[in-house]
């Protein structure tokens, strides 16, 4: 398990590496194109490369769908999710939108009580509430803090991601992961390509290789956090998504000479540290629940 672990963290290192500089390209790219068309290029620069790997290791039936009806809210929660994240990037650095953007994993929790009709405990309700309280230290609503309209993106980003997150598992009993990943990247593609068709911009040829990049990396991104949660333990690997903060902070000072401010520092602070113990009460209840089992002779 130890072996399986150190994998898992180093696969989980790697895929934050690569969305971080995914990221940082979104970013390169609003200063030309309008949120919802950089989100439609996003969906259709990974599709090959999905695409690509389904059929040199699984089978094109792997794609078929069961659920449509969720396929298609994931593909709305899809547009807003992303096209919230990038609107975010445009307006704030990358840490500032990594920071805010950290309460989903608080928002999964608390989504999955009504959705999921899960049972959450007053521990986890207090971290999902410090979380909250994190992003409000960050707004500093004193007209010294972060563009509202572009906290807002993060945020709103953030509710879509946990909302899809809850989705999946409901999928993932009748679906293949390819069919997730698949349906998610084309009607993600094909919404925001409609919604941006009005006010298209062409592209220039010299940014096709940055829109290259994007499949690129985010493909790579997609399969080492996959290799994270295959070969380690959720509540071990999970944290090490944090790291994406250390990464914005660096593209963020390399790429555009942006210093994030001590609210970053205190506020991103509050909602990691929320996350963590979330994370780490998961795992003392799932402790708890095997160790019951065990004593009772059932299997866990």
């Amino acid at each position: 398990m130890a072996s399986g672990n150190l994998r898992g963290i180093a696969a989980m290192l790697m895929a934050v590496a690569a969305f971080a500089v995914m990221d940082g390209i979104l970013k390169l790219l609003t200063a030309h194109y309008p949120p919802m068309q950089i989100a439609a290029l996003r969906g259709a620069a990974s599709l090959p490369f999905l695409l690509g790997a389904v059929l040199a290791f699984g089978s094109i039936r792997d794609l078929r769908p069961v659920r449509w009806g969720l396929h298609l809210v994931r593909g709305l929660l899809a547009v807003v999710m992303l096209t919230g994240f990038v609107y975010a990037v445009k307006v704030l650095s990358l840490a500032d939108a990594y920071a805010i953007f950290f309460v989903a994993p608080l928002l999964v929790t608390a989504f999955a009580v009504p959705i999921l009709k899960e049972h959450v405990d007053w521990q986890r309700w207090t971290a999902i509430g410090l979380g909250l309280v994190g992003v409000l230290v960050m707004l500093r609503p004193t007209g010294a803090g972060l563009s509202l309209l572009g906290a807002a993106g993060a945020f709103v980003s953030a509710v879509a991601y946990a909302l899809a997150s809850v989705s999946v598992r409901v999928l993932t009993r009748t679906e293949t992961t390819a069919s997730m990943v698949f349906w998610f990247l084309l009607l993600l593609t094909l919404f925001c390509s409609i919604l941006a068709a009005p006010e298209w911009t062409p592209v220039r040829r010299e940014e096709w290789p940055w829109i290259a990049a994007l499949g690129i990396f985010g493909g790579l991104g997609q399969h080492f956090i996959t290799e994270a949660f295959r070969h380690g333990q959720a509540s071990v690997v999970a944290p090490f998504e944090y790291t994406a903060l250390l990464w914005g902070i660096g593209l963020d000072w390399l790429f555009w000479s942006v210093v994030p401010g001590p609210g970053l520092y205190l506020g991103g602070s509050i909602i990691i540290g929320a996350g963590l113990y979330l994370i780490w009460r998961e795992r003392q209840l799932h402790l708890e629940t095997a160790a019951r089992l065990e004593a009772a002779g059932t299997p866990p």
